[in-house]
């Protein structure tokens, strides 16, 4: 048999669940704190950053300079004559275009706007730079072994015709006219002689090397106190 009685639910209370829950802890950061500032101090702190820039000084030159009187004309001039010359002739009669003479390789070309004499003057001590220095060489004869300073410059002015027997130091300190000349100049004291013919030096006196090494052709000038300037007349 089927009951059709309803059936009755019992609510029975219970406890609530507690449930827990673990959360990972979060690790603070150690951020300094800034201390505050005042706003006077912020205008007093605030300058201007000054930066000083030091220009290098210019190196003065304290190397004494010798007293060197100049033959002609300055070294620029010649420097930049001698790049624009063009050699015209070779061999015994070596010439360059221009008005000063140019040493190349121990020789000097001689300038083709001067005079002939001047011309063979230099063509002349040509034939003495490999000649040694030897005192008194070049005066018994203007042929020799060797020769010492006023022996060089003798053959040099004997080869343009403007001497006819060497002569020394002392007697080249009254040849000419008195002064320096336009194409060629004599430099006389008690002792020692040398030439500057159209721009370079003839002299037996070599300063790279020290001492007398023979008749040579040089660019540079040398000291010039105690030395009297003398010149073929027109010259």
């Amino acid at each position: 048999m089927i009951s059709n009685t309803p059936r009755v639910l019992r609510a029975i209370a219970t406890p609530p669940l507690k449930v827990a829950y673990y959360a990972p802890r979060a690790i603070a950061a150690s951020i300094p704190r800034a201390e505050p500032v005042g706003e006077n101090q912020v205008e007093e702190d605030a300058q201007p950053i000054r930066v000083v820039y030091e220009l290098p000084r210019r190196a003065r030159d304290t190397a004494p300079k010798a007293d060197v009187e100049e033959d002609q004309d300055t070294d620029a001039d010649q420097n930049a004559e001698e790049e624009s010359s063009q050699i015209e002739t070779r061999g015994d009669h070596p010439t360059v275009s221009g008005s000063r003479a140019v040493l190349r390789n121990g020789v000097a070309y001689a300038p083709s706007r001067a005079p002939q004499r001047v011309k063979n003057a230099i063509w002349a001590a040509n034939r003495l730079r490999r000649k040694p220095y030897i005192w008194g060489g070049g005066h018994g004869s203007f042929y020799d072994q060797g020769y010492d300073c006023s022996g060089s410059v003798s053959f040099a002015l004997h080869g343009a015709g403007m001497l006819g027997a060497p002569i020394p130091s002392s007697d080249f300190m009254g040849y000419g006219e008195r002064g320096r000349g336009r194409w060629i100049t004599i430099y006389s004291r008690p002792g020692h002689t040398f030439a500057v013919i159209a721009g370079l030096r003839l002299d037996t006196t070599d300063f790279r090397r020290g001492g007398n090494v023979g008749p040579r052709w040089y660019t540079e000038g040398r000291d010039l106190r105690g030395f009297q300037a003398r010149h073929p007349a027109g010259l």
